[in-house]
């Protein structure tokens, strides 16, 4: 009554506006809905709007926003942002990024002043909706799965609600940190499964919402449709459809024959020509309930994108150990399995008293050292249900066990990863974080460690890594340098004081001095080998770290004194310096090796652009690391790889080292002549300090040419030009910027250098042979301390 719709009325959004309290806008779902005015606070009513731009998918939507000042102003938020100006007649939309909008803030004192939320993310304002800030600088995707490729560096692969399928690298090595230019659609939609061709990251096999597939060669950027069946159901119920496939039907490509594609509906579908044609290999494995196949949406407003299609299979796996042994879980709460491709099926679900009934099953996980034994996530939140389930079968699905000791009550399950290294370390990805099990899902206990809490909707176990794909956080990486640690965790090994874990196999990459990280990018792995080890409580001696070549020789020392160095001011903010102290702390400590040699002496007073001089990147091998705790050492082994995309022979890539550590050496034999140490002595060392002020001018000269010693700041070679130290460290740079056998331009350079050196430190040694024993003849008599000149030097 009072001008409203009759009938039913659904969702109705109301805004009083700030100009004047009592003209009220509503914003009604009914079958004479639109948007009703009132402006005498609700006791009458006008429809002013009609258009069902602005109401329709009422559930979804229906927010309406009235202007804090503007009486006639208000805001109606649907698939776009649209705001009326007389209000509520007529609506311009405004150029909002991205569509579906949800979420509107109007600053109350300056109403041009606006954040909106859509399924992009976070948008602002400061001109009344004219301009609006980005929304690539927020890690809020929401990924439904996740899945990695076999390149180097690998890609990880996953369907973001309301936006793209997406392609990202794990690791830039250009930029070193993970930029918009590392990422790119794979086709499919918003809601699928991804598969990658294990053989070439170019080939994509994607899904989206309604059975849509795709199959994506990024070298023609198409995305060519191979649906089982390609028609758009929108609109219609479940029940009336050829097939049932629901919003995230699985797409995979078997880990036996990769040319071997499935994908589901109420039935399994199988390709052996990638995707041109499928074939039907079951029969329908759900309990295809029609009375849960109507339309839904409710009497006013359907509204079918088939996440609401129900008795559809959700879940589905192929053993890595067995072929042909298939899983399949459905949204309704059934568990098959085949174990001749699909010729026979057989339910093996849990029963009723182990799994309750009309659960999901969120995903099977095929175990890859055993093929008689698998893990099941089943997620029953849908029925008010928010307790985690974990299922176990060791025996093709005869029996179950389950397996959730330990995850609270509130953080239902999504999915659940078998380690391929470690048989008994599982892990579970729920509605509140990660938890691990080291016993084979006996006891289960938080993996969080600085993983925001929110939704994880799948991991994988990635070579050494743990990748995990969140709801609304995008996706994060427990890389090997984690990852090791719980594998070879053992209750044996936890009571020791102190744990040395050996490392992964590191790659052999050149990493960069300086990195713009002041920008929203995603963050490489650790540059170098991450040394992990645990102590029981804080060391108050010193902790030393020793790297070890194959033959004993040392590499690298680190310890947990700090060095008496001098560090020159700072001049880049991008400058990133090699940590040089082992952290003490109780618990577990991570240290990055950045693969190098020990670094030469800087010479004291000189001035570097960079980090100075650093010793050459050690050869791909074997070596061996040594923590010494408390007088009390271990070691293990860590294997160096070279870059699997370098091509170079191993004799090629020795000359370059062997002319890196001669350059090294050159470094470490530049001398800083000693001047005006004994000035201090006062009086007693007046002919002293004469006979030395004679030896500073023959040094001198020595001296300028080693360093420029006028150099303060990191481009001031460009006043004051490089001489020998800083040519040095420029030529070691110029060095690294490739792996193979050296030019013959940077041999005669390396030549010249080394002559000029030899040149000085030859005058230098006929100082130090006549002028110096002079001067310490002199010290005796004065009773100071001698002139000492390093041995060999």
């Amino acid at each position: 009554g009072n001008g409203l719709p009759d009938g039913i009325m659904g969702r109705i959004g109301v805004s009083v506006s700030g100009g004047d309290s009592t003209r009220v806008y509503a914003l009604i779902e009914a079958e004479k809905g639109g948007l009703y005015r009132s402006d005498d606070a609700g006791d009458h009513w006008i429809r002013v709007n009609e258009d069902e731009r602005y109401r329709q998918r009422a559930w979804y939507f229906t927010h309406i926003f009235a202007d804090p000042k503007s009486i006639d102003t208000v805001y109606v938020l649907n698939t776009g942002l649209f705001r009326s100006t007389d209000g509520g007649k007529t609506f311009a939309l405004l150029p909002a990024p991205h569509g579906d909008h949800h979420g509107l803030w109007i600053d109350p004192r300056d109403p041009n002043r606006l954040i909106n939320g859509n399924d992009g993310g976070v948008t602002i304002s400061v001109d009344g909706g004219r301009t609006w800030t980005r929304q690539n600088n927020q890690p809020t995707a929401q990924f439904y799965h996740v899945i990695a490729d076999n390149r180097f560096p690998y890609y990880l692969y996953g369907a973001q609600q309301d936006n793209t399928t997406i392609a990202i690298a794990t690791r830039d090595t250009d930029e070193w940190v993970i930029s918009d230019k590392d990422w790119y659609d794979v086709g499919g939609g918003e809601a699928g499964y991804i598969a990658p061709d294990p053989r070439d990251g170019n080939i994509v096999y994607a899904g989206d919402g309604g059975g849509v597939v795709t199959r994506f060669d990024k070298r023609t950027e198409q995305a060519q449709s191979i649906s089982p069946w390609p028609l758009d159901t929108s609109g219609r119920g479940a029940g009336e459809l050829e097939h049932r496939f629901q919003w995230t039907e699985p797409v995979l490509l078997s880990p036996h024959d990769p040319d071997v594609l499935y994908t589901a509906a109420e039935v399994i579908f199988k390709s052996t020509d990638h995707g041109m044609s499928w074939t039907t290999i079951s029969p329908d494995l759900t309990r295809n309930e029609k009375s849960k196949q109507k339309p839904s949406g409710g009497p006013i407003t359907l509204d079918i994108t088939s996440v609401e299609y129900y008795d559809t299979v959700f879940a589905t796996a192929e053993s890595p150990v067995q072929k042909d042994l298939l899983w399949a879980g459905t949204d309704d709460g059934l568990i098959q399995m085949t174990r001749d491709g699909g010729k026979n099926w057989t339910n093996v679900t849990p029963s009723n008293k182990l799994l309750p009934e009309w659960s999901l099953i969120s995903l099977i996980d095929a175990s890859p050292h055993d093929a008689g034994t698998a893990y099941v996530a089943v997620d029953r939140h849908k029925n008010d249900d928010l307790r985690p389930y974990i299922y176990k079968t060791s025996d093709f699905g005869k029996t179950w066990t389950k397996i959730a000791n330990g995850i609270p009550d509130n953080a239902y399950v999504h999915a659940v990863r078998q380690d391929p290294k470690n048989k008994n370390l599982l892990y579970a990805g729920t509605e509140l974080g990660v938890y691990v099990s080291f016993d084979d899902g006996a006891h289960w206990q938080p993996l969080q460690l600085n993983l925001p809490t929110t939704p994880i909707t799948d991991l994988i176990i990635k070579d050494d890594d743990l990748a995990v794909a969140t709801n609304g956080r995008s996706f994060w990486i427990l890389d090997d340098d984690d990852v090791n640690p719980l594998r070879q965790l053992t209750p044996q090994l936890a009571s020791q004081d102190a744990i040395l874990y050996k490392p992964a196999a590191t790659y052999r990459l050149q990493f960069p001095d300086a990195v713009d990280k002041r920008r929203p990018v995603g963050e490489n792995p650790a540059n170098g080998a991450v040394v992990n080890y645990f102590l029981k409580a804080e060391s108050k001696d010193e902790i030393t770290l020793d790297v070890l070549d194959s033959a004993g020789k040392p590499v690298r020392h680190y310890s947990s004194k700090p060095k008496n160095k001098f560090e020159q001011p700072p001049e880049w903010p991008d400058l990133e310096r090699p940590p040089e102290l082992l952290p003490t702390a109780a618990g577990m400590n991570r240290f990055p090796w950045n693969l190098r040699y020990e670094s030469p002496t800087e010479l004291p007073g000189a001035f570097y652009a960079g980090n100075g001089p650093q010793g050459p990147y050690v050869l791909p091998g074997t070596y061996t690391l040594k923590l010494t705790v408390a007088g009390k050492s271990q070691s293990v082994p860590l294997e160096i790889k070279l870059d699997p995309r370098v091509k170079v022979s191993q004799p090629d890539l020795q000359k370059r080292f062997d002319l890196q550590m001669k350059v090294r050496e050159d470094i470490e034999a530049q001398l800083a002549v000693v001047k005006k140490r004994l000035a201090e002595e006062g009086d007693k060392g007046k002919p002293v300090i004469a006979a030395c002020d004679e030896l500073e001018k023959k040094t001198a000269p020595v001296e300028q040419e080693l360093i420029q010693v006028k150099m303060q700041s990191s481009e001031g070679n460009l006043r004051y030009p490089n001489m020998l130290d800083e040519q040095y460290d420029s030529f070691r740079s110029t060095l690294e910027g490739a792996d193979g056998t050296p030019t013959s331009a940077e041999l005669a350079v390396f030549d010249q250098l080394h002559g000029r050196l030899e040149k000085q430190v030859t005058t230098w040694k006929q100082i130090a042979e006549t002028d110096v024993p002079t001067i310490n003849d002199l010290v005796r008599k004065e009773n100071i301390s001698l002139v000492e000149v390093p041995a060999g030097k």
